[in-house]
């Protein structure tokens, strides 16, 4: 590339350019950081500072959790993090004390499966990329507060994140106070003799043994065999994110069999309640409220109890919602992983065992468990499908319908999930369509027990109408409605004892284990007796130690029958160990699984408050100045937390619970983490793909008549996701190095509404660029670099002009509207340019109007027009309201409808006034001629009607 200046470049000089720009960029970014520009002052310890700053109202702004991938950021990642960038200088420009930051979710499977693929340990290759993306985002000119910053990797974080997990452990949830108690008054209940010991055995008599398993029944977080999606291909339980349709490993393609495993879990059911009412007073978009209620699935209904026909003293325990329905149950279906099918299934099959029943095969106890194992291989999608042909077997038991007293066949079946209710359902066909479908494919009786309109006949109605075939000699339900029935049924049932009225939601307990070895150490060891102990807080953080091999043992792809090896466990020095737990020393065995990548996501926006901390969670001070309840924000937490709508249930789920368990606690003030929650849209991109439907550069794609061709071969597009994957990511590093930071910032604010998705296109980026180079002109000489502003009065044109422009600059940017904020920039900074001279006063406020947006720029043109202090911490302009309002609107006259003038007139002025002024205009006195007038109608200020005599 040649190095001798063009001619341009010879005439215009200081023309703002894309070297300029990175010159202006780079300087401003190294003056911030030694600066300190936007550290934001605590009220107290190792970050307190200027009281009069705190003294401020505070804006604590958050965007989502990044995880630091190898393949960088391209352009669609940035947008909420420039968004609320923008919002942040905004509000630190109108008096505020402003908390951005930006840490890193660095645990996780990514890390890990490139350590396995290469060898390369997972911290060395997260540290690189932190310190990538690190670059990338300084050079966009992001306002973060660098000393709060953090990687969830770093022990001295997750030193936190296990304590918190220890909180939880040592904690149960009190249902009488509503709320989270530590487990040592649950003991001390116990010992007292307050709350029954289970069984009849005294509190004193139970074993160590016997007493943690009383314990973990309550407990928040505790261990038990849990169904995970266990792939013997990968080695590996997959989350339900990782397992595809058909029921096979996204990775690999490998089969995933539904298992059990002694899983740790948090018992996030305990607050499904408050998780629901507590919505209602956040700042959230109402999609994601639903979604997050949808999830939780509160339903009213009954839990009832059938006998098993056997003699035996067992029973089926179902929920039903529906219970005033209960004389038309026929069957039973049971999850094929019920605890109860092996304890019911007998040797043979009874007497009356219809062939559709058995499955084709065996005894009772070789059908159920071929058809359990092939149950396994399906997703709970699959299971859940509806309109596909239902599958089942007769596990050769009975059960005894409480009302009718009739012996009603119990099957297992897939379509029945342990994840909803009880994991059994009382079958009653005439009024459920699933029901239908299984009763008719296993020919099963069906009675109704609704009324179904007249003429309705061959499926099941699931609609309301009185109650029919529903009586016995204790009670007669026939001929109520639905909710009638309902509570008369319920009363009945309870007056017998088996039965009664309860709330049921689907929201399961969180599954909180994984076998990997990139994630936190649980602080848990195992006494010899299997009993959990926790760590005292004095031996944390319990640090991940090194192993020789991240690779998780593999087996036969189609072998359900194994089980994970967590790489964690081959360390046998670190897992088993000698410690004093406080009754001398003895031998324990660490727990091998690690914590979820969500765990250091649920808490990351308190550690944002007190990084440092080395004795606290977080100082109470902080967390009370920056999260605390204030007045619209009852439940406190984060002002605006900001990104993708894809986290609208489990990460914000979680980190709520967690919210909630440390406010019960007493740790923190706030029992909320985000009280407004904002989802940015999406940056997408034309995807190419050629005839094999592989994608291609998107770059090397040409335009022909409108056609694409890749190297001469026609191309399909379609727009879709950005990624690396897809061969069309462009980089923010290609734009700001051809066009700068700021144009960069303009160009992703101003594609269209924040919270739509928008198309990405290079050319169109320009138009930012121009806007910032007629900006630079409006205040420096292109030609010799001097400032050309003036000390000269604005006329009223262009005050008017400037303050409609400061009121609508102002709202926007405090409600998000970035796109039409910078429209109204633009139309102010077109208005400037047209003027002969620029006032300095205009230049000023002009450049303080864009600095949110572009605060590179802004500081260069603050400097040059005589300042020495940050823009950043300039006041922003207040408009005038003296000037919003339009001087004179024009204001038609019509005589017989015909336009005969048009006057200039006050807004405010009245309609005898505007009568007046109309009849007196000389224009409207010629035309009428000296003819008399018969009427006037008048709509002040625009319209005058005259009407002739």
């Amino acid at each position: 590339m040649s190095e001798t200046p063009t001619a341009a470049e010879v005439a215009a000089p200081h023309r703002y350019t894309a070297a300029l720009a990175a010159d202006i960029e780079a300087r401003w970014q190294d003056f911030w950081d030694a600066d300190g520009t936007y550290e934001a002052p605590n009220p107290g310890g190792e970050l307190a500072g200027d009281a009069e700053v705190v003294a401020r109202p505070k804006k604590f702004v958050m965007d989502m959790f990044p995880y630091p991938s190898g393949a960088g950021l391209h352009v669609g990642h940035p947008l909420g993090y420039i968004a609320t960038d923008v919002y942040a200088r905004y509000h630190r420009m109108t008096g505020h004390n402003v908390l951005h930051t930006l840490g890193f979710d660095a645990f996780g499977l990514p890390a890990e499966q490139y350590a396995v693929q290469t060898g390369t340990h997972p911290r060395v290759s997260t540290e690189a990329n932190i310190v990538n993306m690190k670059a990338q985002l300084r050079r966009l000119g992001l306002g973060h507060d660098k000393r709060r910053s953090f990687a969830t990797i770093e022990p001295e974080y997750y030193k936190w994140t296990q304590w918190i997990f220890l909180q939880v452990f040592n904690s149960w949830y009190d249902e009488e106070a509503k709320k989270a108690r530590p487990i040592s008054e649950l003991v001390e209940q116990f010992e007292s003799g307050r709350r029954e010991v289970p069984g009849t055995r005294a509190w004193s008599e139970l074993s160590a043994a016997e007493r943690a398993d009383v314990l973990g029944d309550h407990r928040l977080a505790y261990a038990s065999d849990a169904p995970v999606n266990w792939c013997p291909g990968l080695g590996t339980v997959l989350a339900n994110e990782e397992v595809t349709a058909d029921g096979r490993s996204e990775r690999g393609n490998y089969p995933v069999f539904k298992s059990k495993l002694r899983q740790w879990n948090m018992r996030i059911t305990a607050y499904a309640d408050r998780l629901l009412e507590d919505l209602d007073a956040l700042d959230w978009p109402e999609a994601i409220k639903l979604q997050q209620r949808n999830w939780i699935g509160r339903s009213e209904g009954a839990r009832v109890d059938f006998a098993v026909s056997d003699g035996s003293e067992a029973k089926v325990t179902v929920f039903t919602t529906r219970p005033d329905t209960i004389f038309g149950a026929t069957y039973m279906v049971l999850a094929p992983e019920h605890d109860l099918i092996d304890s019911i299934v007998p040797a043979e099959w009874p007497e009356g065992t219809k062939e559709v029943w058995t499955g084709g095969a065996g005894t009772p106890g070789e059908a159920v468990a071929a058809y359990r194992k092939q149950a396994q291989a399906k997703t709970d999608v699959e299971r859940q499908t509806e309109g596909k042909d239902k599958t089942g077997v007769f596990t050769g038991a009975y059960a005894l319908n409480p009302l009718t007293g009739e012996k009603i066949p119990v099957f297992v079946g897939d379509y029945v999930l342990m994840g909803y209710g009880t994991g059994a359902i009382m079958a009653v066909p005439g009024q459920d369509e699933r029901d239908w479908e299984f009763a008719t494919a296993f020919e099963l009786p069906i009675v109704r027990t609704v009324q179904p309109p007249e003429g309705w006949e061959g499926e099941a109605f699931t609609g309301q109408g009185p109650a029919i075939n529903s009586a016995n000699d204790e009670i007669d339900l026939n001929g109520m409605g639905v909710d009638e029935a309902k509570r008369t049924v319920i009363a009945h049932l309870t007056e017998r004892g088996i039965g009664e009225g309860t709330v049921n939601f689907r929201l399961r307990d969180w599954l909180f284990s994984r076998q990997r070895y990139w994630g936190e150490p649980f602080p848990i060891v195992y006494d010899e007796d299997g009993v959990a102990h926790a760590l005292p807080e004095s031996m944390l953080p319990l640090e991940l130690p090194e192993v020789d091999d991240y690779t998780p043992r593999t087996f036969d792809p189609d072998d359900a029958d194994t089980s994970p090896e967590t790489p964690l466990s081959r360390n046998e020095d670190w897992v088993d160990v000698e410690l004093d737990l406080g009754d001398g020393p003895k031998r324990y065995r660490r727990e091998t699984n690690t914590m979820p990548n969500w765990a250091g996501s649920c808490w990351y926006e308190l550690r944002y408050l007190d990084p440092r901390n080395d004795e606290q969670l977080v100082s109470a001070d902080a967390e009370r100045y920056w999260m605390g309840p204030r007045e619209g924000k009852p439940h406190g937490g984060v002002d605006l937390y900001v990104g993708g709508a894809e986290h609208a249930v489990l990460h914000l789920l979680y980190a709520r619970f967690w919210s909630k368990v440390l406010f019960d606690l007493g740790h923190i003030s706030s029992c909320e983490p985000f009280h407004k929650l904002y989802n940015q849209g999406m940056i997408q991109a034309y995807v190419y793909r050629d005839a094999r439907g592989m994608a291609v550069p998107a770059a090397e794609v040409e335009e022909r008549d409108g056609a694409y061709y890749y190297e001469g071969q026609k191309v399909s597009r379609l727009l879709g996701k950005m990624g690396k994957s897809l061969k069309n990511a462009v980089t923010p590093d290609e734009i700001c190095s051809e066009y700068g930071a700021d144009t960069l910032r303009l160009y992703e604010m101003a594609m269209g509404p924040l919270d739509v998705s928008r198309p990405w296109d290079t050319r169109a980026v320009v138009g930012q660029y121009r806007l910032l180079q007629r900006l630079w002109r409006n205040v420096v000489d292109e030609a010799t670099g001097e400032v050309t502003v003036v000390d000269a009065e604005p006329d009223e044109a262009t005050l008017r002009a400037l303050h409609k422009a400061v009121d609508g600059v102002s709202q926007d940017m405090a409600n998000l509207r970035f796109n039409t904020a910078i429209a109204k920039v633009t139309e102010l900074n077109n208005f400037v340019t047209k003027l002969r001279e620029v006032p300095r006063s205009v230049a000023e406020q002009l450049v303080l109007l864009i600095a949110p947006l572009a605060p590179h720029i802004a500081e260069e043109l603050w400097r040059k027009l005589g300042h020495t202090d940050s823009v950043v911490h300039r006041d922003f302009p207040v408009a005038d309201p003296a000037y919003l309002v339009d001087e004179t609107v024009t204001c038609v006259v019509q005589i017989k409808g015909k336009v005969k003038a048009r006057l200039e007139v006050a807004p405010s002025i009245s309609e005898d006034e505007l009568e007046k002024v109309a009849l007196g205009d000389p224009a409207v006195v010629a035309a009428l001629g000296g003819a008399g007038v018969r009427k006037v109608i008048v709509r002040a200020p625009k319209l005058v009607n005259i009407v002739p005599a």
